[in-house]
């Protein structure tokens, strides 16, 4: 990491959000934290990707954040419908403002 321009501590600090993100994924219930932790994966990944671009990187150090972006993009596409934000049909309705 610290060729690529990142602190050490860095590595601890994102560690701890891939752990804690993918428990959130396991757990069974709270669409609204899967969405969350979606969401994060996406950024680091994408992130990672162009942090290797801009470091100069070969191909063969971005390919794996490159693969694992694209994992999460179709596990969230295809994730069952039970772990899916419902959607409201009704315009201006948040569930927030109940």
């Amino acid at each position: 990491m610290t060729h690529l321009g990142y602190p050490a501590y860095f590595v601890t600090i994102l560690g701890i959000c891939k752990i804690l993100g993918v428990v959130v994924l396991l757990l069974p219930k709270f669409p609204l934290l899967k969405e969350w932790a979606y969401a994060g994966f996406f950024f680091m990944m994408s992130g990672a990707i162009f942090t290797h671009i801009a470091a100069g990187s070969p191909l063969g150090e971005i390919f794996p954040s490159l693969l694992l972006l694209m994992l999460v993009v179709i596990s969230w596409y295809f994730r069952p419908a039970d772990r899916k934000l419902p959607v409201y049909r009704q315009a201006g309705f948040s569930p927030l403002n109940k």
